[in-house]
């Protein structure tokens, strides 16, 4: 299941992470603007109305007693001159009350506020938010001079002022809807740059995605071009450095294949015809045996045996040659595949030692002599390394053509399954001088492949092995070509198993 970081692109994720900088960025600025701006607009707007009622408070020379109406003409006169908005004077003496304004907005007095006006000589001053709407208000005592000792004191009299702060929320109102209009417009604007940072990031990615793809495909002489000095283009100069060693290693190791493969072929090559004429001198050889004595006889055959096996061994040398070199290629036919399975049973007399199930009326292009050899060798293998009965069955699933060879021996040894279509592969080494030439099933392998199908080993179900060979009815996509070459010698002799591959491989 995608998890949600692969559900979007690097490109993507690069320009999202850009923009959430830019958009935190962007907020944290205009935070701590508007905080500051916010602070700067009440602090002036404040200091300026606590200086000014400060002023207009030690101005404020009362005559006594108070008269309650030449007071609050007084206040009125207070007022008029408030800064920088127009207040709201209140004055309170014992129990008299005056105010320069009918509003009902004394209520905003505090009585923290009141208690502190009484008792500090300097005054005191709140911000008071009431009804959602905030306002500034003020104390201050009205001091009286005393001749004695040339200090103020107290009158008694106490002035508010109570001022509405509505231009100061105007104002920071107006730095809210400034920000959040800016932010969008900002982010847009930061969207270009993201691109243009995402697509100076992507594009050594892109390449060396490409490269790696390229090499993938086999062109090992892909690179990148370096530009720069920053960690990028440390990595393309990384990945050409590692390209070209690959490359080296791996030109090295196909030098080295092809001089093995060549080795093999020569080797098969010059030794075919030495072996036919010592095949030759050993069949005459085999036919004089009876008139020798019994251990020139012994000798005699047991060189005849180990000659056969040799030139067996040499055939299929080459044939695996030849698929190593992609020098193969098939000469196909349409035919019976019932038919041709009788075919290979009667030419190797296996007729009355294999059991069959060939339905009829199972038509397939394929090539018939290296068919042969697929059944052959997997009947010879049976044979050989299993137990009898060995049965040969034939069938049909979806487009296929299905060939199946079931032994009764002990099985394949599960460690052996992996690597029973190895060459040389030994599953026993008490095995290890069979008549084989170890190379049967590889051949059987390289064979279905060319066909275009598929082989499978395991162990049936109610003991013995099994092998299963799926090969497409219509055939290979390149179905036709000249013959190449004789096939192995087991393909149209003897039976050629596979050599020490376990009990039944």
């Amino acid at each position: 299941m995608p998890t949600a970081a692969s559900a979007f692109g690097l490109r993507t994720r690069l320009v999202l992470a850009f923009l959430l900088v830019a958009a935190v960025s962007a907020v944290t600025t205009a935070a701590l603007t508007y905080r500051e701006a916010r602070s700067a607009v009440l602090v002036r707007a404040q200091d300026t109305a606590v200086a000014s009622f400060r002023e207009e408070a030690e101005r404020f020379v009362p005559s006594l007693p108070l008269d309650p109406e030449s007071l609050r003409w007084n206040l009125y006169d207070i007022a008029a001159r408030a800064k920088p908005h127009p207040w709201i004077v209140f004055a309170e003496y014992g129990s008299l009350r005056a105010s320069s304004g009918d509003r009902p907005v004394s209520g905003v007095l505090t009585a923290e506020l009141r208690r502190t006006a009484h008792t500090s000589p300097h005054g005191t001053f709140e911000r008071v938010v009431k009804d959602g709407k905030a306002y500034l208000t003020i104390g201050m005592p009205v001091m009286t001079r005393v001749v004695a000792g040339g200090r103020a004191v107290p009158s008694g009299l106490v002035l508010f002022a109570v001022m509405p702060m509505t231009n100061e929320e105007v104002d920071i109102d107006a730095l809210v809807t400034a920000a959040r209009d800016g932010a969008l417009p900002g982010l847009a604007v930061a969207l270009v740059p993201a691109l243009l940072a995402a697509r100076s990031v992507l594009r050594p990615v892109r390449e060396l995605r490409r490269a790696a793809h390229s090499m993938g495909g086999g062109q090992l002489d892909t690179r990148i071009a370096v530009r720069g000095r920053d960690e990028m283009a440390a990595l393309a100069g990384t990945f050409n450095e590692s390209a070209a060693r690959l490359e080296h290693s791996v030109q090295e190791l196909r030098d080295a294949g092809t001089r093995a493969r060549r080795f093999a072929s020569d080797v098969s090559h010059e030794l075919r015809t030495p072996l036919a004429g010592m095949l030759a001198v050993t069949n005459v050889l085999d036919e004089d045996a009876g008139t020798l004595d019994p251990d020139t006889a012994r000798a005699v055959r047991l060189i005849s045996a180990e000659t056969g096996k040799l030139a067996v061994l040499v055939e299929d040398l080459m044939e695996i040659s030849r698929f190593d070199a992609r020098a193969v290629s098939l000469v196909t036919d349409e035919v019976d595949a019932a038919e041709a399975v009788r075919s290979t049973l009667s030419g190797r007399q296996w007729l009355d030692r294999i059991r069959t199930e060939l339905p009829e009326g199972f038509r397939i292009r394929l090539d018939p002599r290296r068919f042969d050899v697929i059944v052959a060798n997997l009947l010879g293998n049976a044979l050989r390394h299993g137990a009898e009965p060995v049965t040969v069955r034939l069938s049909k699933r979806g487009g296929a053509l299905i060939v199946e060879v079931h032994d009764n021996g002990p099985g394949i040894a599960p460690d052996a399954l992996p690597h029973i279509f190895d060459r040389f592969y030994k599953a026993d080494a008490a095995r290890a001088r069979s008549s084989g030439s170890g190379l049967g099933l590889a051949i059987t392998e390289e064979n279905v492949r060319l066909h275009g199908g598929t082989i499978h080993a395991r162990n049936a179900p109610g003991g013995g092995a099994l092998f299963t060979v799926e090969l497409p009815f219509e055939g290979p996509a390149s179905a036709s070509g000249p013959p190449d070459g004789p096939l192995p010698a087991h393909a149209s002799g003897p039976p050629d198993g596979r050599a020490g591959t376990g009990p039944t491989a």
